[in-house]
């Protein structure tokens, strides 16, 4: 005999009411966490030290504009317009320029991953100013294919001598490398007129973009190297041979995927360029060596030593200065924050307790924030502790 219950729509309910009783016991047994049901609290505040460094309001209005694809056309137009200004930028015309998507730290290991092979060696400058001649006798000694020079010291606010060097290494058929994160829109660079084979930099220093991009371009000899070699590189996402192509540079009228770029920190990174094109490169050197200079004055008012004794060796982007004596640098950096709301910082690596390093660079490159850094130290030589010895 038929019943209610042999109906098809009451089986269906059953069967929700089921999966609805199954859910009500949840298999989540990790909370969510209390920060998460929090807004974000960023505090503001001055950012003068070796990077990043504060970000103009257009750079940050550009990163919060609606999301496109990152194979879109226009987003392809987006990359061809940073090709073209980081070529401004560096004073190249080479072709194979992209920007990496990530820090510089990223283009460094794409330079070195994409032209070196197992057996080869390279040659760093670590320390020092690497003079003509001694360059000469180290690559002389030792044959290296690649000759690695940081531009922008900022360990020690050191700016490297350069030209010259392009000449001796095409003279050893070595490939030079250069390092221009904490220099690049502070100090002068010229790509193909120093002969220099690989650049890279930073978009977070002068360049004034948030943290998360970093140009980097190849001339003709670097690309030979790197697109005839015996072994693949040994990181997929560093490989310039699918770079080349995501960045449009291989001559093929098709781009492949390859990876997601961070789309946001491109259309930032674009901003940034096109403020350095319409302020002009010439201008932003100016600018950075007027207020580096006027910088030291104030810092030689207060008492404080100048690490680097010569000027003109001196990187206009990060000045460093020596630990004045009796002082704890980290009281002094830890005052600074807590009542100035501004960072400053110590040495890194070997000029780790040595140093403190002031940046103004880029958007913070102004006499005003001079003047601000200036009080902040005297502010804190004043009210922190200083030893009798």
């Amino acid at each position: 005999s038929w019943s209610a219950l042999d109906s098809p729509l009451v089986g269906r309910s059953a069967s929700v009411l089921q999966r609805m009783d199954h859910r009500s016991v949840s298999s989540v047994t990790i909370p969510p966490p209390a920060c998460m049901l929090r807004p974000l609290e960023v505090p503001m505040r001055y950012l003068f030290g070796p990077g990043p460094s504060n970000v103009p309001p257009r750079v940050l209005a550009s990163g919060s504009r609606p999301i496109i694809g990152h194979l879109h056309p226009e987003m392809y137009e987006i990359m061809n317009d940073i090709k073209k200004g980081i070529q401004y930028a560096f004073q190249t015309e080479n072709n194979m320029t992209i920007s990496m998507s990530g820090s510089g730290h990223a283009a460094m290991e794409c330079a070195v991953f994409n032209v070196v092979e197992p057996g080869e060696s390279v040659l760093v400058a670590v320390n020092g100013i690497w003079g003509e001649r001694v360059a000469e006798i180290a690559i002389e000694k030792h044959k290296p294919v690649l000759f690695f020079l940081t531009h922008g010291e900022s360990s020690a606010g050191l700016c490297h001598p350069v030209d010259g060097i392009g000449d001796i290494c095409r003279k050893h058929n070595c490939l030079f490398l250069v390092d221009t994160v904490a220099s690049l829109g502070a100090a002068p660079i010229f790509m193909d007129k120093q002969k220099i084979d690989i650049l890279y930099t930073g978009s977070q220093k002068a360049l004034n973009a948030p943290p998360g991009t970093a140009p980097i371009s190849f001339n003709d000899r670097a690309c030979y190297k790197m697109f005839n070699r015996k072994t693949k590189p040994i990181s997929y996402l560093f490989d310039m041979t699918h770079l080349s192509n995501y960045w449009g540079c291989d001559g093929n009228t098709v781009r492949a995927y390859h990876h997601t770029g961070p789309v946001s920190g491109f259309f930032a990174l674009r901003e940034s360029l096109a403020i350095l094109a319409e302020k002009g490169l010439e201008e932003s050197w100016r600018k950075h060596k007027e207020v580096s200079a006027y910088l030291y004055k104030g810092l030689e008012d207060l008492g404080l030593k100048l690490f680097i004794p010569d000027r003109d060796l001196r990187l206009p982007s990060v000045t460093t200065i020596a630990i004045p004596e009796g002082y704890d640098w980290r009281e002094m950096l830890g005052y600074i924050m807590k009542h100035h709301q501004m960072e400053m910082t110590g040495g890194l690596g070997p000029s780790i307790g040595m140093v403190m390093r002031i940046g103004l660079m880029g958007y913070n490159c102004e006499k005003t924030n001079a003047d601000k850094a200036l009080h902040a130290l005297a502010d804190a030589l004043k009210n922190c502790k200083k030893s009798k010895a």
